[in-house]
């Protein structure tokens, strides 16, 4: 080969090699499997991954959702200037304001950030537990049992509102246990737990309608009411419940969600990476059926939110695993502003919030089956 060929072929390979630069880099980029800054204590005992751009999202989605609930707080059939709204709730006493703001609006506006956040990390662990973007508790029959539990109460024992949410907790707490003991065959398989909840819920399903069936029209009509999921009426009394158990599982679902995205790695490579595998997957379970039933006991069955607002939140946070936070954030989102649409956005007037709430989903849901069947998947 002559200097000018060995030359010229230098030339081309590097060319080559200038090309293939960015699509190499890219590639590798693809394949990350996480990201973000790792944080340490100087003695170094401590240390935390932090995703810069997961968590700006997580506040810009808190930020507003707080901005939907201050205008939902302020607009009405009587409308309280927005100043006033921030001066009651920072105590300030101002008349009129004072018993519409504090004792009619915020219960039901707290109601719907807390359960939309309950609803969201419920779904983003039974997801991540199944490794499926459809094993939500809406899909395993949870809120199914849940439903169960506050049927029998209003329809067999009529009783009041707090045993209804009672009823609807042990009913979404019985429906788990059920799932979880016929899904365990030497551990706890992911694909076990869908069919079986699956299976469960249509059972359940056909005896809610069998009850509803069996009753007089007007305790028909409150129960259908109650199964769209509403937060009508709904006061301090109804809303301190929920308040302390999502305060008390929050933070044992995200201090246990860390292994989740070892957990996605498979069993043999979890265990291997020291994750207590199946310890770690109860804890998760049984803070997810508590989050899912202390939200359906406060608001009824609100469909597609714990569905929805862990996938949507991971493509917002673009994160590369299980974030909690943002689909706690995304979940109150959606559900404060689902809430505000029922109440003031319908020429037909207000409805139950899981109208609203249906509707999005759908929506969301068609474009979920759509992008997986492109996929291939």
């Amino acid at each position: 080969m002559s200097d000018q060929r060995m030359r010229d072929q230098r030339v081309s390979d590097q060319r080559v090699s200038d090309q293939r630069m960015p699509g190499d880099r890219r590639a590798v980029s693809d394949r990350r499997v996480l990201s973000g800054r790792v944080v340490r204590n100087p003695t170094g005992s401590f240390s935390a991954r932090v995703d810069v751009r997961a968590a700006t999202s997580v506040v810009v989605l808190l930020v507003l959702a707080l901005a939907i609930s201050l205008y939902s707080l302020a607009s009405g059939d009587f409308d309280v200037p927005l100043p006033d709204v921030v001066r009651t709730l920072l105590g300030e006493q101002i008349p009129g304001a004072q018993f519409i703001i504090m004792d009619l609006r915020l219960p039901r506006t707290l109601t719907a950030l807390f359960v939309g956040a309950a609803l969201g990390v419920s779904g983003s662990i039974f997801q991540n537990l199944t490794r499926n973007p459809l094993g939500s508790p809406d899909f395993i029959g949870l809120t199914i049992g849940a439903s169960s539990g506050a049927l029998i109460v209003i329809l067999v024992m009529h009783g009041s509102t707090d045993q209804i949410a009672l009823g609807a907790l042990i009913g979404c707490v019985v429906t788990s246990v059920a799932i979880y003991l016929l899904a365990y065959r030497k551990g706890s398989q992911s694909f076990r737990l869908i069919l079986v909840g699956i299976g469960i819920g249509a059972m359940l399903d056909a005896f809610n309608s069998f009850l509803i069936t069996r009753a007089r029209l007007d305790e028909a009509v409150g129960a259908q009411v109650w199964l769209i999921g509403t937060l009508n009426g709904r006061s301090w009394e109804q809303l301190r419940p929920l308040l302390l158990t999502v305060l008390i599982v929050l933070p044992i679902a995200f201090w246990q969600g860390r292994h989740l995205n070892m957990l996605a790695l498979g069993d043999e490579t979890a265990t291997a990476l020291g994750v207590p595998v199946e310890r770690t997957r109860g804890i998760l379970f049984v803070c997810a059926v508590a989050l899912a039933g202390v939200a359906t006991a406060a608001a009824g069955p609100i469909a597609f939110v714990a569905l929805a607002a862990p996938q949507l939140a991971l493509r917002v946070t673009r994160s590369a695993g299980a974030g909690l936070a943002g689909a706690a954030a995304m979940g109150a989102l959606l559900l404060v502003a689902s809430d505000w649409v029922a109440q003031r956005a319908l020429p037909s007037g207000p409805v139950p919030v899981g109208i609203a709430t249906g509707l999005l989903g759908g929506a969301y849901l068609c474009w979920l089956l759509v992008h997986e069947w492109r996929k291939g998947r």
